[in-house]
């Protein structure tokens, strides 16, 4: 596991509550979806959102995340590092750049 700081941090905050007992995996997965909600709830009613909620909201989304790597004993570096190279693969720059379309039907 990365010596990130971020996940440094969530650790110590975690453990200072003893609230570890209450992070399995499933847990945290549900918790991000659900701060998912909360983040385009934010944008319900159009483009425009108020950039502090927005903020908050993705700190919520990012931290069980972040969470949930560690609990699963993943690097967020690293996998975001080996999805993205999957992505170059599926979506070539001469076929994607400027579309939309997905892989299949580029």
């Amino acid at each position: 596991m990365s010596d990130n700081s971020v996940v440094r941090l969530l650790r110590e905050f975690v453990a200072e509550r003893e609230w570890s007992q209450f992070h399995s995996s499933s847990n945290l997965a549900k918790s991000i979806s659900i701060e998912a909600g909360e983040l385009l709830e934010c944008f319900q009613w159009g483009e425009e959102a108020e950039p502090m909620r927005v903020q908050s909201e993705l700190a919520d989304v990012l931290t069980y995340a972040y969470l949930l790597a560690d609990r699963l004993g993943l690097d967020p570096d690293t996998i975001v590092a080996e999805k993205l190279e999957e992505t170059r693969t599926k979506y070539p720059i001469e076929k994607a750049r400027g579309r939309s379309s997905k892989y299949d039907e580029l």
